[in-house]
């Protein structure tokens, strides 16, 4: 599995490395889900906005907390925002088309490890901690991506 970390020191970098991940996202030929986890006031909303403007997502984006998925359409590309944080069972994905939007297309899930058997193999996991000075850490685990194209995505931090 090929891992990398970031730091983040302001909302405005975490939206940066977001947008860099949501551009490559964009022109990315195959189905991608970006699974996010942290403790609650992370940065995983701010980093999914950041994503979504990066995916070129123009209209407000916010976090699907109660709405449980977000739909954005961008040339003829949907980028699909879901959160978690509110479902407890199994059966509720299936209730919402969670499998069909994540295994075929391009997803952020956040709150991804409550249903970690869940998600499909073409998953990017993110992990967001708060460091002691209010920095966010980045931990970046996949089988799908290079360590090359990690790099990449994170070189203008």
């Amino acid at each position: 599995m090929n891992t990398i970390q970031y730091t983040t020191h302001s909302v405005e970098e975490t939206l940066a490395l977001g947008y860099s991940l949501g551009n490559f996202m964009k022109d990315y030929e195959s189905p991608i889900c970006i699974a996010l986890d942290g403790t609650l006031g992370a940065g995983k909303t701010h980093f999914s906005q950041g994503i979504a403007k990066g995916f070129g997502v123009t209209e407000e984006v916010t976090s699907p907390t109660f709405a449980l998925m977000n739909t954005y359409e961008v040339d003829g590309s949907n980028l699909y925002h879901f959160d978690l944080y509110r479902m407890d069972l199994v059966e509720e994905l299936e209730t919402i088309g969670f499998y069909e939007y994540t295994e075929e297309t391009k997803s952020v899930v956040e709150w991804a490890s409550k249903f970690v058997d869940e998600l499909p193999d073409t998953t990017v996991w993110i992990e967001i901690s708060v460091g002691n000075d209010g920095s966010r850490q980045f931990t970046v685990r996949t089988d799908l991506l290079s360590e090359e194209t990690l790099q990449c995505i994170g070189e203008n931090l």
